[in-house]
């Protein structure tokens, strides 16, 4: 009997003396945590400080964003109205490298078929064209986008960068329809006085196709088009023409291209 009950008395001071360990282990956790948060008035004032700071790096993010949209919206607006600054590429670019240090480029470093795009060239060369009549681009920056030729006509006005022509000039039968490029949503499509009925479409990798001068437009703003997708009819609408003809244009990551070297017209 005496036996018996200093073992169970044992047990129970080594239960008791396990217990106050594992409360005393919890109480330090807790301390250092949930308690911490409710009554620590250092611990508190950290934690705010870490979310203000968070909040400000949000903040910061949110207004390089809107600064990056609104440069994108005003060129876009200038390119569309034909307004071709000194500057115009240069601010589209700075809108696709928000945050990242800006400078003004000059005419030569906006295009430059042996740097900026000749890797593209060169893929789109080394493939014929399909019986489909477009082209495909090989190289990472353009993969998976086909071209279609937004209208078969005579190229009367080339791309030209030192005369701020940042397109070509297409002649074309009256009523002529004209073709969505590529895949893509329509995110402009109006009246300007400089160029008359536009459309604009936004494709995938930063890539977009405007068309002016048309008689019509058969897109509305929003609205997805597949590439060979009628989207407008060709025209002679704004101040800046000369006659019946399509100027179309092709921008990749702010800066022109030569449409003439990625798609067949004639």
């Amino acid at each position: 009997m005496i036996t018996s009950l200093s073992i169970n008395k044992f047990r129970v001071g080594l239960i008791l003396f396990f217990t106050l360990v594992c409360f005393f282990i919890l109480s330090l956790v807790l301390s250092k945590t949930l308690l911490a948060s409710w009554f620590d008035p250092a611990y508190q004032e950290t934690e705010n400080m870490k979310q203000i700071y968070t909040l400000s790096q949000a903040v910061d993010s949110l207004m390089l964003e809107v600064e990056a949209k609104d440069l994108y919206v005003s060129n876009i607006q200038r390119i569309i109205s034909g307004d071709y600054g000194s500057d115009s590429s240069s601010t589209m670019g700075a809108a696709v490298d928000a945050g990242q240090a800006r400078h003004s480029p000059s005419s030569e470093e906006l295009y430059q078929k042996g740097e900026a795009t000749q890797s593209i060239i060169d893929e789109f060369q080394a493939s014929p064209p399909d019986e489909a009549s477009y082209q495909r681009l090989s190289s990472t920056s353009f993969t998976e986008t086909y071209f279609f030729s937004p209208i078969k006509g005579v190229v009367t006005g080339s791309f030209d960068l030192a005369k701020d022509h940042l397109g070509v000039d297409l002649v074309a039968e009256e009523n002529e329809p004209v073709k969505a490029v590529a895949e893509g949503t329509v995110f402009f499509s109006s009246w300007t006085l400089e160029t008359g009925y536009v459309i604009a479409i936004q494709h995938s990798n930063e890539l977009i196709s405007i068309y002016k001068h048309n008689s019509v437009l058969l897109k509305t703003i929003g609205e997805s088009v597949s590439g060979g997708e009628v989207i407008s009819v060709v025209g002679n609408t704004g101040e800046q023409t000369t006659g019946q003809h399509l100027h179309f244009e092709l921008w990749y990551k702010g800066n022109p291209l030569n449409p003439q070297e990625f798609i067949t017209f004639d």
